[in-house]
């Protein structure tokens, strides 16, 4: 019934931009909405996020650099990625899940994309 999936990925240069896209459907009102990275041999790591709430969250390695945003109206989230670096290259997941009223959102995410693969040329 939930269907995530994510576009925007592709080649980039060092330094350059990119942004990606997330379309959620068939979800409710109160959700938390994340972008998740990994790259090969890598575990895979929470990069940004959104709330219904409008509260976003970052991780440490891309903070100033990316900026996640909603359009609620088109159920869509996206990732403005800038100044890139090759550390960056990864492909690129969306996740979703319920928000809960007294704990907020969760640890591990129940909805997945397929994956946008995001490659930095350096």
């Amino acid at each position: 019934q939930v269907h995530v999936e994510e576009s925007g990925g592709g080649p980039v240069q060092s330094g350059g931009s990119l942004s990606l896209s997330c379309t959620v459907s068939g979800y409710n009102d109160k959700f938390c909405l994340r972008w998740f990275r990994q790259a090969p041999g890598k575990y895979r790591e929470v990069v940004a996020g959104i709330d219904s709430d409008g509260k976003t969250t970052y991780t440490d390695s891309v903070k100033g650099r990316f900026t996640v945003s909603l359009d609620t109206a088109k159920s869509t989230m996206y990732l403005r990625m800038n100044s890139l670096k090759y550390e960056d290259a990864a492909m690129y997941y969306c996740a979703a899940d319920v928000a809960n009223v007294l704990f907020g959102c969760p640890v591990n995410y129940k909805y997945w994309g397929q994956g946008t693969q995001v490659t930095v040329s350096s």
